[in-house]
């Protein structure tokens, strides 16, 4: 079954073209990270305006890479829930045409169930992943942090969440606190090299034995940590902008960056990694799933193969598949029209949906 995927949440643009729910035959991704960087985070009309002009090449694009036609097509999956409204509006109304222009089903897809999924994807070389249920996935993105059991591709009990900011949350305030610029992950890692993780002894949130996270305490140490090297903004001040260019703030050339960065990076892993394998002992699961942006972070999957339960496998996305694209879309829109879950042309989007709800 060959599925078109389109996912157009935030600020990327991206379409590909997924065979039986795995073999990535093609993912393409337009993104806007250098225009959203200049204010400092994603301006979400903005980034709806650049997925309307982008929408119709990634689509194109994708399908020409992946050398199919829409004869070929078996169904059009799209996100539909969480992300910005605008840019979900996009997405959603272009795969409802194009199923429509080609006669195919519609297929909605939630979006962190689709990060999830990526675990699976593989090129058409790779063999199958073999990730045995009961399964705990780490789901860290910029907008959620969840700790997940999963028993089958499609039962998911959520065993903990973020109580405040999320950990892909946690680290853009960091990189804008520091004057690393967006998105804050790749740049606090970056940041990081040469730095010392115990120079700063920043706080961990543990709650107890709970399963649950909290980074909003974190983010107010680092904040007081910087305070006495910040130097006064005498720039004179931008009007008139109807989006505003961030300023990052003006520091001592003595600010200790790097012990800073390195510091903050594993307080955030640590407690990420601690509650992850955790959630293993308390389950039995037979699998450790990390998925989302955060999973890129290269200390967040060292402390993981470090302290996983002997027996354990732990599996990760292909880089390029941890942050938004549109094959971890097609990749769940498989599961769901193996089980005749297609949407329609009432089909709407919902800026806010959980990956547990009422159909799990």
């Amino acid at each position: 079954m060959i599925i078109l995927g389109i996912e157009t949440s935030c600020d990327e643009t991206a379409a590909a073209v997924v065979e039986n729910g795995e073999i990535v035959h093609s993912d393409v991704i337009s993104s806007q990270i250098a225009l959203h960087r200049a204010h400092g985070g994603v301006v979400p009309e903005l980034a709806a305006r650049g997925q309307v002009t982008a929408i119709i090449p990634v689509i194109q694009a994708a399908m020409a890479e992946a050398g199919v036609s829409n004869d070929d097509i078996d169904a059009v999956a799209v996100t539909n829930r969480p992300g910005l409204a605008g840019s979900l509006l996009v997405g959603v109304n272009a795969a409802k045409a194009f199923a429509w222009s080609i006669g195919k089903p519609l297929i909605a897809v939630n979006h962190l169930e689709g990060h999830v999924h990526a675990n699976w994807l593989r090129s058409p070389a790779e063999a199958p992943h073999d990730l045995p249920f009961p399964a705990v996935c780490l789901l860290v993105s910029g907008g959620h942090t969840e700790l997940l059991l999963m028993t089958s591709a499609h039962d998911y009990e959520l065993l903990g969440e973020t109580i405040d900011d999320a950990a892909g949350e946690a680290f853009d305030k960091g990189a804008r606190l520091l004057g690393l610029g967006y998105p804050g992950g790749p740049a606090i890692q970056r940041a990081s090299e040469g730095g010392s993780p115990e120079a700063f002894a920043f706080p961990r949130s543990q709650l107890g034995n709970s399963l649950d996270f909290s980074f909003s305490g974190l983010k107010t140490s680092l904040l007081r940590q910087v305070e006495g090297y910040r130097l006064p903004d005498d720039r004179p001040k931008q009007t008139g902008a109807i989006f505003p260019e961030h300023r990052p703030p003006i520091y001592r050339d003595d600010l200790p960056l790097a012990d800073l960065a390195a510091s903050y990076e594993e307080a955030i892993v640590d407690v990420l990694a601690t509650k992850f394998v955790r959630a293993v002992e308390q389950t039995g699961a037979r699998t450790m799933l990390i998925a989302g942006g955060v999973a890129a972070n290269r200390r967040l999957r060292d402390r993981v193969e470090e302290s996983a339960p002997a027996g354990v496998i732990v599996s990760w996305p292909r880089f390029e598949f941890c942050t938004d694209n549109a094959a971890m879309i097609a990749g769940r829109a498989w599961h769901l029209a193996q089980r005749g879950e297609f949407g329609d042309f009432a089909t709407d989007v919902y800026p806010k949906g959980p990956i547990v709800h009422a159909n799990h």
